[in-house]
């Protein structure tokens, strides 16, 4: 088949959409929608005769029998701006094709993560990984957040105090912290980019890192609206439904399960 335009996915290519307090995500390419689905797994020539209701059939057919090569025919590219240590938990996921910004080549920005006031919180007493429910008291946070920015901005004084040495860039970037800012190129199938929805988008996943995978759940919302939002009532158990909303900062997707 002819290459695959899907209209809802152009509204959005190459626009930023803002996370946390300076990242954001960026789709600049896909390649294929829920019709390159269907053609992969009927391995035909053309968009044949099949009805928009067979076809979202097929893909039912396919999410809920894990046939999942059909799914990997559609790639989505990505632009993240992102704080190192989301960006550690990210890479975990090793199906992707990754383009990361060089200390080596290029200096560093001075931008770096601060958490809102409400997210400041305590180790939680049952869960090693995790953060306590509940706010700490706004004086605490306060203070939490003006030592965060006092090491920050004093490690980023070092830093380029060591590049105006002339010290290799490689060896002045060592100490910068995880909080610092980091962008990339992130490119992954669409079978693969459920997968990370899925583990990424869990309450027990961190917290920053559930809001990049939020906007990639409406990037994959707009590249591939049967599959994504079939994929999503499938994984939230809520069959059978009758309707899904997935909201993007500026639009809103509402998917009817009349036309699933």
């Amino acid at each position: 088949m002819p290459h695959c335009t899907v209209p809802s996915a152009e509204e959005i290519l190459d626009r930023e959409f803002p996370v946390l307090d300076k990242g954001f995500v960026r789709l600049v390419d896909y390649l294929g929608g829920d019709a390159r689905i269907v053609q992969a797994a009927r391995v035909s020539y053309g968009e044949g005769t099949k009805s928009h209701r067979e076809d979202s059939a097929l893909i039912d057919h396919l999410l809920r029998n894990e046939h999942t090569s059909p799914f990997e025919q559609v790639i989505l590219t990505f632009h993240v701006k992102l704080p190192i240590f989301v960006a550690r938990q990210w890479i975990r996921h090793r199906t992707a094709r990754v383009n990361e910004i060089s200390g080596r080549y290029s200096l560093m920005k001075d931008d770096f993560y601060i958490p809102a006031l409400a997210d400041i919180a305590m180790q939680s007493a049952d869960n090693k990984q995790g953060r306590a429910p509940g706010p700490v008291p706004e004086d605490l946070a306060k203070a939490t957040i003006a030592r965060m920015e006092s090491g920050q901005r004093m490690a980023y004084e070092e830093y380029t105090d060591l590049v105006g040495s002339g010290l290799a860039r490689e060896l002045a970037r060592i100490d910068l912290p995880l909080s610092m800012y980091t962008e990339w190129y992130w490119q992954m199938d669409l079978h693969n980019l459920f997968r990370f929805l899925q583990l990424r988008l869990d309450p027990h996943a961190q917290l920053e890192i559930r809001a990049y995978a939020r906007v990639l759940l409406d990037a994959a919302r707009a590249v591939a609206p049967s599959a994504t939002v079939k994929k999503l009532c499938e994984s939230l158990s809520c069959r059978p439904v009758t309707s899904c909303s997935v909201v993007l900062p500026g639009l809103r997707y509402q998917f009817d399960a009349a036309s699933m």
